[in-house]
């Protein structure tokens, strides 16, 4: 595993070996070759809906400049607008929209992207993806399903998250459904004794538990999402050897999930902390399969009705 900085310069970034950089993606991502990923995973900062200004800021390459970029380059930066949070809308949609544009140019001629949002956002994000993937290229909805935190009275409780799929190619991605875990059928008894030993391939909704809190994968990064739904993703969307993206990090799952299942990452985010994470998670990693006793203590946390599904 390689690490870099945003004050590193390279003319390219050649995938010789996995990868963690810390830096603005906005910035990374054009280092990188076209069609160089099999799988992007995105889990980009949810537009949470708290009053805050943003600045608008145009930039330019400068030697003298006030910013340095990646790569040491230098930039100067000029005020155009400042906007409150009733443009926070417009400008989230504004913040992801190169950086979806980015990730389908990166992924290659048969890959699949992930794009993982919570429903405030989702069905405005789902028409930006129309428009840059192409709305035939729209693979899937997948709801994953949990039950945790407090409980609204006023309400029916939100315990979702919505994972957008999207290919490059509609008639020609990758996907292997026999190497994904399959679940037991809620009525066994409806289906044969061999097919109710097999069990059933999932469907667009996945029940899992969050990250354990006495789990052995817990890093404490507070929006750390659980190995067991990345890995359905890896093992469904890639094989041993392809190359796996994650541009808005966090604690780094994909990574630890494609090097237990001998794919390979790169892995960017801008946030310290997150790197110091990754870092002390990947750092000297081996190929790991949990074993039974891991196993039984992640399904202590997973809710009855969860459990039943899984």
């Amino acid at each position: 595993m390689r690490f870099l900085e945003g004050t590193d310069s390279p003319n390219r970034l050649h995938l010789d070996d996995d990868l963690v950089i810390q830096a603005d993606n906005a910035e990374v991502l054009p280092f990188l070759d076209n069609g160089a990923f099999d799988l992007v995973y995105i889990d980009p900062p949810f537009n949470t809906g708290k009053v805050q200004a943003r600045k608008t800021l145009e930039t330019m390459p400068d030697a003298a400049g006030d910013r340095t970029g990646f790569g040491g380059r230098r930039y100067k930066t000029r005020l155009l607008a400042e906007s409150s949070y009733r443009d926070s809308f417009d400008d989230y949609l504004g913040f992801l929209a190169p950086r979806l544009e980015e990730a389908h140019r990166l992924l290659a001629p048969t890959g699949t992207f992930y794009f993982h949002i919570d429903y405030r956002e989702a069905h405005y994000c789902k028409l930006l993806l129309d428009e840059i993937f192409g709305r035939d290229c729209f693979l899937n909805e997948i709801i994953w399903a949990y039950d945790y935190g407090a409980r609204s009275k006023s309400r029916w409780p939100a315990k979702h998250d919505t994972i957008l799929v999207y290919v490059k190619d509609p008639t020609g991605y990758y996907y292997d459904a026999q190497t994904v875990d399959r679940e037991p059928y809620m009525a066994p008894g409806l289906v044969t004794p061999e097919k109710a030993a097999k069990g059933k391939l999932p469907t667009d909704v996945w029940w899992h538990t969050i990250v354990p809190t006495n789990g052995r994968e817990k890093t404490g990064y507070p929006t750390q999402k659980p190995e067991g739904i990345i890995r359905r993703m890896v093992h469904a969307s890639t094989k041993p050897g392809d190359w796996c993206l994650d541009f808005f990090a966090g604690s780094g799952t994909i990574g630890a999930v494609a090097a237990s299942l001998d794919r390979h990452y790169v892995l960017i985010d801008s946030n310290p902390e997150a790197i110091e994470v990754i870092r002390a998670r990947l750092d000297g990693q081996e190929s790991h399969t949990p074993d039974l006793e891991e196993t039984a203590v992640e399904a202590e946390s997973v809710p009855e009705f969860a459990t039943s599904l899984f």
